[in-house]
């Protein structure tokens, strides 16, 4: 497919992404949504029994009432609820749609998928950063067994189980595979407690059950190996070594750079990788290109929500129009 001359790309098709989307309807501005994956890709892979942390009013976007059952949504609710979103707007979603290329031709951004050829005069970024895990970097981290996303306990009834980290992430995958008759959960942490930041209703229960034995933790330690059938990792007391059918490596995210930079996006000279941009119009250092959402925050993923960041989709669109 191709078509010439787009007001904007947006990519990414996560909340922020369709939030963009709608105020480019209301402007009656000529876009295009790609995604690698599904409508909002990032919500789908989060764990089947998730609960977000922030109230539904929260997540709202283009005007939509979001009403859950609890205060808080689960992963199922939100999802219908931005695909409802999507249908109500009739957004222009191009599903499933990689973007391989992106370089500036003229005045004009020239989009390479694989699927077509596409030329628009401006570009928004709000791909997020759940797509790019953190690696371990240990011997063995490339066999099947390791995971870096979760989705449901019932695969792994019966097994025994290793979950890497301490944020919420980790904190999750750990309760419900414990609650779900797994042989046994044993949680590897490099920092000394459990995440400052982790839900306030998760973190007694991932506590008490780590102090009565359920779950085991391993506090200041990290992965040196893993095989087939085992994983040796080092512990203030030494290494040891323990059976293990899954390793989930819940050690978070980062968003894409090779994107950032191929599209000339510069960055601060701060530990957390942040693009330079302008708070005011999230206009990045490079001439045309947008950002929005998580990705402002570069390495500081927890900057960064659908609640906080919504409010960057007028301030880019308006942008738009007046230059």
């Amino acid at each position: 497919m191709n078509k010439k001359n787009l007001d904007i790309v947006i990519i990414g098709a996560g909340p922020i992404g369709l939030a963009c989307s709608i105020e480019a309807v209301n402007k009656n501005l000529d876009h295009l949504i790609f995604d690698k994956g599904c409508l909002v890709n990032s919500l789908y892979r989060y764990p089947m029994n998730m609960t977000f942390f922030s109230t539904s009013d929260k997540l709202e976007i283009g005007g939509i009432p979001f009403i859950s059952h609890n205060p808080k949504p689960t992963r199922s609710e939100a999802l219908e609820y931005y695909r409802r979103v999507s249908s109500h707007w009739k957004l222009p979603l191009r599903l499933y749609e990689q973007i391989n290329k992106v370089k500036k031709k003229e005045n004009l951004f020239e989009v390479v998928t694989n699927k077509g050829n596409y030329l628009s005069k401006k570009v928004i970024v709000a791909t997020g950063f759940y797509d790019s895990p953190y690696m371990l970097d240990v011997p063995g981290e490339d066999l099947p067994k390791v995971l870096h996303y979760y989705k449901e306990a019932h695969p792994f009834f019966g097994m025994h189980l290793v979950v890497v980290g301490s944020a919420n992430s980790a904190v999750d995958v750990a309760l419900d595979l414990y609650r779900k008759g797994v042989q046994s959960v044993t949680m590897i942490i490099r920092e000394p407690e459990i995440g400052q930041n982790v839900k306030y209703w998760s973190k007694p229960d991932i506590i008490n059950r780590i102090k009565e034995g359920s779950i085991d933790a391993h506090f200041n330690s990290q992965i040196e190996e893993i095989t087939e059938n085992h994983v040796r990792f080092k512990t203030p007391q030494g290494v040891k070594t323990i059976e293990n059918d899954f390793v989930f490596a819940m050690t978070g995210y980062q968003p894409n750079f090779e994107l950032l930079k191929s599209l000339g996006v510069k960055f601060q000279d701060d530990e957390y990788f942040t693009p330079v941009y302008d708070s005011s119009t999230m206009l990045s250092s490079a001439k045309g290109v947008y950002l929005a959402g998580v990705v402002c925050g570069g390495l500081k993923t927890n900057k960064w929500f659908i609640e906080n960041s919504r409010d960057h989709a007028p301030l880019i669109i308006d942008d738009i129009v007046e230059t």
